[in-house]
């Protein structure tokens, strides 16, 4: 299948960046094993140390807070469940997680797990109509029943909105409170300026394939002061904390590209607020009724993100069109067996369900021109139009169904 014309979905996932397959290449003839003691073993131990080195000098944290991971989603579960355990096994009280509800699924879910499993209590905090997290609400809910909170998360940038979190005002929040706190750096790293292990953050996830490294390798960026449970048991290997062979390769990839992405980060950020304004111009422009979602303020967004709902049209509807057109943009909503969910971050924000599913992400990247911007704006007035006819003519169909010969919707017969 051809590659897209057009590629917006860079918050997804991002392109192999040249640094990145330079240094992959240069190791793909690695052999041995990093644990191993011979010649071969201490070679490929060398790579992984000295791209654990280049991440951290990249980051701005010591190399020893680096906990290489299989990606984001990894991270944040070692995280949330190992700070959560440490703390349950330090006092049985400690069963609060404090979080809002825009974070990622991959924060969600387990801190639902947690719920389900263990006998979690989460603190749902509230957010504003543009995702950022009420403070006030924030400190609220950590003062409220002392000594009894075992974790507080909140996701630096939002993935589907682009909103930035004021995570370090809410960090030294935490820390007065003696609650530890982690933070889904996952679409911060590369984007925004980022303080990682700043006072009161005592984990931050990363990966590698949002800033051009390659899929399947990532960092739980851990303070020294914090000792979660491990998730994963065997060899010992990442401070006792992640056992596994370690992906030498993977990690020189994911060095490289983060410091080329970060290098960039100041020049990039500039060139793609201004395609970033010149598509949110001219989808106003040519579709009036479109609904900006997310802060207007750059301070307060990060610049590659623009996320529109357009009324009267499924997402899923859009973004097929505009794929046959060659353009790749997603939803950001969950699916499920083929069924559309509205987008859990727009519920949060206080949208109703209608809105929250009629909702299109465009993310851009490095590689992002004036050109796709155009292309953009060429084909989606009419991939709105063609997907809110498409909608209309469903409901109608639906309602026909519902109501045909007189008899009700349960009553009709459904053959194969």
């Amino acid at each position: 299948m051809s590659q897209p014309t057009v590629y917006l979905d860079h918050a997804a996932t991002t392109p192999l960046s040249t640094a990145a397959k330079d240094a992959i290449t240069a190791q793909l003839d690695l052999q041995g094993n990093p644990s191993s003691l011979h010649a071969a073993g201490r070679a490929v131990h060398r790579v992984v140390e000295s791209s654990r080195e280049r991440l951290a000098a990249a980051l701005g944290v010591h190399p020893s807070e680096v906990i290489f991971t299989s990606g984001g989603t990894e991270a944040d579960n070692l995280a949330l469940k190992g700070s959560y355990w440490q703390a349950v096994a330090a006092d049985p009280a400690r069963r609060r997680i404090v979080y809002t509800g825009v974070e990622h699924h991959a924060v969600l879910d387990t801190i639902e797990w947690l719920e389900k499993h263990e006998g979690a209590e989460p603190v749902l905090v509230p957010v504003d109509a543009d995702g950022r997290v009420d403070l006030a609400a924030w400190e609220a809910a950590l003062a409220a029943e002392p000594g009894r909170t075992a974790v507080a998360t909140l996701m630096w940038v939002n993935n589907e909105v682009g909103t930035v979190q004021p995570v370090l005002q809410a960090a030294e929040i935490a820390a007065a409170h003696g609650v530890p706190l982690h933070t889904d750096a996952v679409q911060a790293v590369g984007r925004v300026p980022v303080q990682l292990l700043a006072p009161g953050i005592a984990s931050a996830a990363v990966t590698a394939h949002k800033v051009g490294g390659p899929v399947g390798i990532g960092a739980l960026i851990l303070s020294r002061s914090h000792a979660p449970e491990p998730l994963l048991h065997g060899g010992g290997q990442e401070r006792h904390l992640r056992s596994g062979t370690l992906n030498a390769i993977g990690a020189a990839g994911f060095a490289a590209a983060a410091e080329a992405a970060l290098a960039a980060l100041d020049e990039g950020a500039l060139r793609m607020e201004a395609l970033r304004q010149r598509l949110v111009d001219g989808v106003l422009a040519g579709i009036p009724d479109a609904v900006l979602n997310g802060p207007t303020d750059p301070a307060l967004r990060t610049p590659g993100i623009a996320h529109f709902t357009f009324p009267g049209c499924e997402g899923d509807a859009v973004l097929f069109m505009l794929d046959s057109a060659g353009i790749a943009t997603s939803t950001g909503s969950a699916c499920s067996a083929g069924v559309t969910s509205p987008s859990h971050v727009l519920l949060a924000m206080g949208r109703d369900e209608d809105a929250a599913r009629c909702v299109q992400r465009f993310s851009l990247g490095s590689g992002t021109t004036e050109a796709d911007i155009e292309a953009v704006l060429a084909a989606l007035p009419a991939a709105v139009a063609a997907a809110r006819s498409a909608g209309l003519n469903g409901a109608a169909r639906t309602g026909e169904a519902r109501t045909g010969a007189g008899r009700p919707a349960d009553t009709l017969e459904v053959h194969a």
